[in-house]
């Protein structure tokens, strides 16, 4: 099993989330969040953005679906502008359903 974490635009996220919902992908969560990346925020004349608002998809799955995912999300989020996002692959060693204790997804 893999964590899959994307930070998102947040006027992608819906589409993002749409399309992983088409493909089967319905488990996950949503976190509004702020940050920068490489680019160190904005600078719009004068006024300088450090932290930009971001949506952050956080799902599991397993090892075979992450390519799928991480290709839905790269081709739903993608504007071509610094600041699209990034998605970052971490392994899972167990989950478990906390109503019923089951292991796995």
């Amino acid at each position: 099993m893999k964590m899959i974490r994307a930070i998102v635009r947040p006027d992608a996220a819906d589409a993002v989330s749409e399309a992983l919902a088409e493909a089967g992908f319905f488990s996950m969560t949503q976190v509004h969040a702020f940050g920068r990346g490489k680019q160190k925020g904005i600078s719009l004349g004068s006024i300088r953005y450090d932290e930009l608002p971001k949506t952050m998809i956080l799902m599991v799955a397993e090892d075979e679906d992450v390519e799928e995912i991480v290709k839905i999300v790269n081709y739903k989020a993608y504007t071509g502008n610094f600041g699209d996002g990034k998605v970052f692959v971490s392994p899972v060693e167990a989950a478990f359903t906390v109503r019923t204790g089951q292991p796995g997804l």
